[in-house]
C-alpha cells in the first residue's frame, strides 16, 4: 500500500470502510439509516423550534450533519445532527444578541454554527482535543439540566396560548403563572394530550418512536378537527426543496462578535465532549479504533456544512446513535442513508409540517429536553459519590437559570477550572503506617491499627511536584520535620510523583537543608527514574546522599531505624 492512499483513507474514513465492505452489511445499514431518519426528522423540527429558526432549517442541518460525518467520521455507528443542548445554546446566543427578525435569527444561528465548525477544524490541526476536558462531567450535567429547565419554561406559553415577559427563566415562569387566567382552552387541550401521548409512549412502549407518532397524530388532528380555526396556533409555511449555499451575514456576526465567539466556544466544548465519549464507547463495543483528531475534523466539516446551508449546530445524538447501532448499522453507509432520507423528506414531505399545531411542537420539545438533558440519575450519583461534584452541578444549574445558557457555560468553565486548581494545589499527603505482619505501608487515617513509629515519619505525596503543589508540599514536610518530638527521620514515599519541575526541585532542595538543620534525616522511597534525573541535574541527590534513596518504603524505614538503633520493624 502506498503512502498517498493510506493518507486519503485516514482523512476520508468512508473510503476505507467501502473498500472492505461486506455486502451482508448493506441490509442493516439501510434499515438503520431509514429508522434513524424516522426518529430525527420530527425531533429536528423541535430542535429548530428551540433555536427559533424556520423548521426546515433544522432538517437542512440534519441532512448536512449526517452526510458529511458519514464521509469524514471515524466512528461507524454515530449519528450526527442537531441536539437539544446545542439548540439551547443557539437560542441563548440569539437572545443575548437581541435578534427578533426571523431572517436575522436564521443567519445568526448559521453563523455561530459555521464559527464552531472552524474552531473544530482548528482543534484538529493543532491536535488540541484535550481542551474539551476543561468542562467537567459534573458541569456538563448541571449546565444541560439548567438549559433544559430554561427550554421547558420557554415552551409553556405555547401550551396555553399566552404571552410572557422576563429577562431570565425565573421571571418568565412567574410571568406565565400570571397569564393562566387568559389561556386558550383548545390550545391547552391539544398541549395536554400531546404531552400525555409523548411521555406515555415512552413509559409504556419505549420502542415506539413517540416523536413520530406525535407529529403524525398532530397533523391528523389539525386536519380532522380544524384546529387552526379553533384558535390553535400552527407552525406556518414549511417550504419544500433543498437549501441554497450561502454564507451567513458577516456584518451581523461582526456586530455581535462577542456573543458569536462565546457561543462558538460553548458549542465546541459541549459538542466535542459529547462526540468524543460516544465515539469511544461505540468503537470499544465493536472492536475498532477511532481517531479523536479525525473526529474533530468530521465535526468541524459537519458544522461548517450546516452553517453554509443555513442550518444549526450539529453533534452526536446519543439516542439516534444508539438506535443506529441497535438497528444494525455497520458503516457510515447507515449515516449516508439517513441523510438521503432527510433530503427526500425535504423534497416531498416538508409542506405537510405546515399544519403542525404549535402545542404539539412544544410537547415534542419538552419531551426531548426532559429526557435528553435532565439527567436525574446522574445528579443522584454525584450526590452519592462525590458531594462536591454535586454542588458544582447545582451551581451550573443556578447560573444557567439566573444568568442564561451562555453565561451558564462560562460559569461552568470557571467552576471546572476552580475545581482543577483546587485539586492540583492541594494534593493528598497522608501519613503511612506499617500493616502488622507485612512490609506494606498504608494510610493511617484509613487503618488506625497500623504501626506508626515515633522516630520515623512516613509521608506520601499523591501527584506531581511542580509550581502548583510545591508550596503545599513544603508546608506539609516542614510541619512534619519541625513539629515531631523525638523524630529522627522522615521517609517520603515518591511513588506518586510522576513529574517535577524547577520549582519542585527548589522546594526539595530547601527541605533537604531544613531536615539537616533540624537534625532529621530525609529519605526518599520509590523515586521514579525521570524524577531522580531531574533532581540529579540540580545537585539535590548529591546533597541528600545517594544512600538515602531506597527502592521501597520498608527498606527506607529499616535503614533509618537501624541507623538510630531502633531495631527492626517487626515485620516478617
Amino acid at each position: 500500500m502506498t503512502e498517498t492512499p493510506r493518507r486519503t483513507w485516514n482523512l476520508v474514513p468512508l473510503i476505507g470502510q467501502l473498500r472492505s465492505y461486506d455486502r451482508a452489511w448493506l441490509r442493516g445499514d439501510l434499515i438503520a439509516g431509514v429508522t434513524v431518519a424516522a426518529l430525527i426528522v420530527p425531533k429536528n423540527l423541535g430542535y429548530a423550534g428551540i433555536a427559533g429558526i424556520p423548521l426546515q432549517n433544522g432538517l437542512y442541518a440534519a441532512a448536512a450533519g449526517a452526510l458529511v460525518y458519514a464521509v469524514f467520521g471515524s466512528c461507524r455507528q454515530i449519528s450526527v445532527g442537531p441536539s437539544s443542548g446545542l439548540a439551547a445554546v443557539a437560542a441563548s446566543a440569539v437572545l443575548a444578541a437581541g435578534l427578533v427578525d426571523e431572517a436575522d435569527v436564521a443567519s445568526f444561528v448559521a453563523g455561530i454554527t459555521l464559527a464552531s465548525g472552524m474552531l473544530f477544524l482548528l482543534l484538529a490541526v493543532l491536535k488540541m482535543g484535550w481542551i474539551a476536558r476543561f468542562l467537567s462531567r459534573a458541569v456538563v450535567t448541571g449546565f444541560l439540566f439548567g438549559a433544559a429547565i430554561d427550554v421547558v419554561i420557554g415552551e409553556l406559553p405555547k401550551l396555553t396560548g399566552t404571552e410572557v415577559s422576563g429577562s431570565n427563566p425565573i421571571q418568565e415562569l412567574w410571568s406565565w403563572f400570571g397569564t393562566l387566567g387568559d389561556t386558550q382552552t383548545a390550545t391547552v387541550v391539544v398541549g395536554v394530550v400531546a404531552l400525555v401521548v409523548v411521555f406515555g409512549l415512552r413509559a409504556v412502549a419505549p420502542q415506539v418512536p413517540g416523536a413520530l407518532v406525535l407529529v403524525v397524530g398532530g397533523l391528523i388532528a389539525a386536519a380532522v378537527f380544524d384546529l387552526g380555526a379553533k384558535g390553535v396556533a400552527l407552525v406556518g409555511d414549511v417550504p419544500s426543496g433543498l437549501p441554497s449555499l450561502q454564507l451567513p451575514d458577516l456584518q451581523l456576526m461582526w456586530d455581535h462578535a462577542a456573543t458569536t465567539s462565546l457561543a462558538a466556544v460553548a458549542l465546541l466544548l459541549i459538542g466535542f465532549s459529547q462526540t468524543a465519549g460516544d465515539a469511544r464507547a461505540f468503537a470499544a463495543k465493536h472492536h475498532y479504533r477511532i481517531d479523536i483528531n479525525q473526529e474533530s475534523t468530521a465535526q468541524g466539516l459537519a458544522n461548517t456544512a450546516s452553517g453554509i446551508v443555513q442550518g444549526m449546530p450539529v453533534s452526536t445524538s446519543l439516542s439516534a446513535s444508539s438506535l443506529n447501532d441497535h438497528s444494525g448499522a455497520k458503516t457510515g453507509v447507515a449515516s449516508l442513508t439517513s441523510g438521503v432520507t432527510v433530503i427526500l423528506t425535504l423534497l416531498f414531505l416538508a409542506p405537510l409540517f405546515s399544519n403542525l399545531p404549535k402545542p404539539v411542537l412544544a410537547a415534542l420539545i419538552i419531551e426531548a429536553v426532559v429526557m435528553g438533558m435532565m439527567n436525574v440519575p446522574e445528579m443522584r450519583r454525584l450526590a452519592r459519590v462525590q458531594r462536591f461534584d454535586f454542588w458544582i452541578a447545582v451551581a451550573a444549574i443556578a447560573g444557567t437559570l439566573i444568568f442564561g445558557v451562555l453565561a451558564g457555560v462560562i460559569i461552568g468553565i470557571f467552576l471546572s477550572l476552580i475545581w482543577l486548581v483546587s485539586v492540583a494545589t492541594r494534593p493528598k499527603m497522608p501519613a503511612l503506617g506499617l500493616e502488622s505482619g507485612t512490609q506494606v505501608f498504608r494510610e493511617v487515617d484509613e487503618h488506625p491499627e497500623d504501626t506508626v513509629f515515633p522516630d520515623v515519619a512516613v509521608i506520601r505525596l499523591d501527584g506531581g511536584l511542580f509550581f502548583a503543589t510545591a508550596d503545599a508540599f513544603d508546608d506539609r514536610l516542614r510541619e512534619v520535620i519541625q513539629g515531631g518530638s523525638g523524630l529522627a527521620g522522615v521517609v517520603l514515599d515518591c511513588g506518586g510523583i510522576n513529574f517535577i519541575d524547577s520549582q519542585g526541585v527548589d522546594k526539595m532542595a530547601d527541605l533537604v537543608e531544613v531536615a539537616h538543620d533540624s537534625g532529621v534525616t530525609l529519605r526518599l522511597a520509590r523515586l521514579k527514574p525521570s524524577v531522580r534525573a531531574t533532581l540529579e541535574r540540580d545537585g539535590v541527590i548529591e546533597r541528600l546522599g545517594a544512600d538515602h534513596i531506597h527502592g521501597n518504603i520498608y527498606r527506607a524505614v529499616e535503614a533509618e531505624r537501624s541507623r538510630g538503633g531502633g531495631g527492626h520493624s517487626g515485620a516478617d
